[in-house]
């Protein structure tokens, strides 16, 4: 029965689940829980085994990403995010903006760049600097407002 958490690792590292670079990290944690007499404190052991976490050593040195606000991860989905996520955000548009077509991608002041997903087009008084807001629905779609105006978009997050 000893050699089944091995053969569990075996098969982690196969199925790409726990990266190449941990095996050896994983490997200490898996002899030293073996080592333990005692059967409850050897699961507890094999228990707290954490899958796919990375080793301080294998980090590079000032590698350590920087620490952004939840609004300038806001619409950043595919990136997987612990802390909540604000309902909306609120920015303008640099420059002029007159409204957008299809595809449009619209940079915020705040550095963000937001592409129009749903084939919508919307003519507008030439506005210099105008001051939108990106609203989450209930469902996660991601909407622009242009304020004073009716006009919204779905939109997705590109930077």
């Amino acid at each position: 029965m000893k050699a089944l958490p091995l053969l569990s690792l075996s098969l982690l590292l196969a199925s790409g689940a726990v990266p190449a670079a941990n095996a050896a990290v994983a490997d200490q944690a898996i002899l030293t829980c073996r080592a333990l007499a005692d059967t409850g404190a050897r699961l507890r052991c094999y228990d707290a085994i954490e899958v796919g976490a990375r080793p301080a050593a294998a980090a590079p040195a000032g590698a350590a990403a920087p620490a952004r606000s939840k609004e300038e991860n806001f619409g950043m989905e595919a990136v997987k995010q612990r802390e909540e996520q604000p309902k909306s955000i609120t920015s303008t548009v640099v420059g002029n903006f007159e409204g957008w077509g299809p595809g449009s991608q619209i940079r915020l002041a705040n550095g963000q760049v937001w592409r129009i997903t749903d084939g919508s087009e919307a003519v507008l008084p030439p506005t210099r600097d105008a001051r939108v807001t990106i609203e989450r629905n209930m469902f996660g779609t991601l909407f622009l407002k242009v304020e004073g105006t009716n006009s919204s978009a779905k939109v997705r997050r590109v930077q």
